[in-house]
């Protein structure tokens, strides 16, 4: 399978307000558009976004309910130049973002903001990619050698350079072994208190690109990987499964 990260979903309460605050502050334009009788899906992206870049889907729905975070999915995180880290949050706090975490509260090794709904946004400084483009989306985990061996075994991810071991957790990166450095990664948080999470609704999924979605169905369902939503109940056009803590992976073809 290709397993390159496709997008990363989010649920939002106000599509208005959503689409205003991502195009104005992080410059996104609208890639595409799902305009159903109960929901409206939209993929947002820098003009310039890589061709293997992962984009943000909205997805509203328009019964106006509203949502909880939760705590199992933590952040999605853009990129900006390596010597523009502070510049551009003072950018966003001129523009009227909410000063979340600052640059010098985090070492100026990065920076984090929320958008309208309360999704958490980290501000990562890199060399490569369009500025804003997705980096990474980080979710926790209940057990890391667990979380690892599922993305290993079931979409034959391999763990990237970045691995960061502290006192009290770890961070591991993993993604398709070939993938361009501007693919998104998906980062595994691994808290060493035995904690456990809620997963809240206002997280959607990560969706994974597959060459055929049949094909790529059958060597999941090979692998143990969890049968939520097979090819035949969505039409043929994509499935889900899910990791071994719950969050929603979709699997997508792309022309």
């Amino acid at each position: 399978m290709d397993g390159t990260f496709d997008h990363v979903m989010i649920r939002v309460e106000d599509l208005e307000e959503s689409l205003d605050w991502y195009q104005t502050h992080l410059n996104y334009e609208e890639k595409g558009r799902w305009e159903a009788d109960t929901f409206t899906n939209i993929f947002l992206g820098p003009e310039d976004v890589h061709e293997d870049g992962a984009l943000l889907e909205l997805t509203y729905n328009h019964d106006g309910r509203s949502y909880e975070l939760g705590d199992a999915w933590g952040h999605i995180a853009v990129r900006v130049p390596e010597d523009a880290l502070q510049e551009s949050y003072d950018q966003l706090m001129s523009e009227g973002v909410d000063d979340y975490r600052d640059p010098e509260s985090c070492g100026n090794r990065y920076a984090f903001v929320k958008d309208p709904d309360g999704h958490e946004i980290e501000i990562v400084k890199r060399d490569h990619g369009a500025k804003w483009s997705i980096d990474h989306t980080m979710v926790r985990v209940e057990d890391a050698d667990e979380a690892l061996g599922y993305w290993t075994r079931k979409f034959e991810y391999t763990e990237y350079p970045g691995r960061w071991e502290a006192d009290t957790f770890s961070n591991y990166f993993v993604a398709p072994e070939d993938a361009p450095e501007e693919a998104m990664k998906l980062e595994l948080t691994y808290n060493y208190d035995g904690r456990e999470y809620t997963m809240g609704d206002a997280w959607g999924h990560v969706a994974v690109r597959v060459d055929d979605l049949d094909d790529a169905w059958d060597a999941l369902m090979t692998r143990k990987a969890p049968d939520y939503r097979d090819p035949a109940s969505c039409d043929h056009n994509y499935a889900f499964t899910k990791d071994q803590d719950g969050h929603e992976v979709e699997l997508v073809t792309r022309d």
